[in-house]
């Protein structure tokens, strides 16, 4: 049974002037001088208006550390996509100022966006080939990545051979091919069936485990949220802003109880949100 946010965790509500980054803990006062990660991305009161219409992004806040795998979670159309759009350098902020790596992001989208003519392989083997890495050393890293994302045995196959899960892999396995410290995911397994995204949501962890890379996910799905961001963030309603934040603990990752009482207080307040500005 789902339970109120007051009772399942206690959530940090993040205002304007909030301290980015800080903790959600059951500790009434969680200590402030508990050691930070480096930055990866700063948020300074972000905002984006496309034109003279309202506001999509107003006063955003938020950070997020080197190495660090943060959900973004909100309603459909309060700006999520948007905002990975501006850390990614495709749209520029109206307003507000951020701080992303000097090496730019990778970004995953919902769609694997293959071409579809050329193998499994070369679709990775182009994103090296755009980094200016030699055709021979091309070959061997696309297949280090494709064997990275457990696809090998199907480097020659064309995007149409393979099924939806397989061709996220070889998206995955091209953003990595782009060596970025920081990878962008919007949405890129909403399209799945349950069982291969719970498949995939375990691949992910992996690699990013592995690889150390800094993550920011996408997603409207709470469960997905919890499952796989060391952190959640909430974006309200529009004008998108960080209304809410959660830790998601190790207990949270191996124990179903208190992972559904976190996904049950995220969903509390999503839907309050959601109400809110209905």
């Amino acid at each position: 049974m789902a339970a109120t946010p007051e009772a399942a965790v206690s959530e940090t509500a993040v205002s304007e002037t909030a301290v980015p980054h800080a903790a959600v803990s059951t500790d009434p006062a969680p200590s402030l001088a508990a050691p930070r990660r480096e930055a990866a991305v700063v948020l300074e009161n972000l905002g984006k208006r496309f034109g003279s219409g309202a506001p999509v992004l107003e006063d955003v806040n938020a950070t997020i550390g080197q190495g660090e795998f943060v959900a973004l979670l909100g309603a459909s159309g309060c700006g999520k996509s948007t905002l990975l759009n501006i850390i990614a350098g495709l749209e520029e902020p109206s307003s507000g100022a951020l701080e992303v790596p000097s090496d730019g992001a990778a970004f995953m989208f919902q769609d694997s966006a293959l071409f579809p003519w050329i193998s499994a392989r070369g679709n990775v083997e182009l994103a090296l080939k755009l980094r200016g890495v030699g055709r021979a050393e091309r070959r061997t890293r696309a297949m280090e990545l494709l064997e990275l994302v457990h696809l090998a045995e199907a480097a020659d196959k064309r995007p149409h051979e393979l099924s939806g899960g397989m061709r996220q892999r070889v998206s995955l396995a091209r953003a990595l091919a782009q060596d970025r410290p920081l990878l962008l995911m919007d949405e890129p397994f909403a399209a799945l069936d349950a069982i291969t995204r719970d498949l995939l949501h375990d691949e992910l962890e992996r690699i990013w485990k592995e690889t150390g890379r800094t993550i920011v996910f996408v997603t409207h799905n709470v469960r997905e949220a919890v499952r796989l961001g060391q952190r959640v963030l909430l974006l309200s309603s529009r004008p998108g802003r960080v209304v809410a934040q959660w830790e998601v603990s190790e207990e949270h990752r191996t124990n179903a109880g208190k992972a559904g009482e976190l996904t049950g207080a995220i969903t509390t307040r999503l839907r309050e949100e959601i109400r809110r500005h209905a």
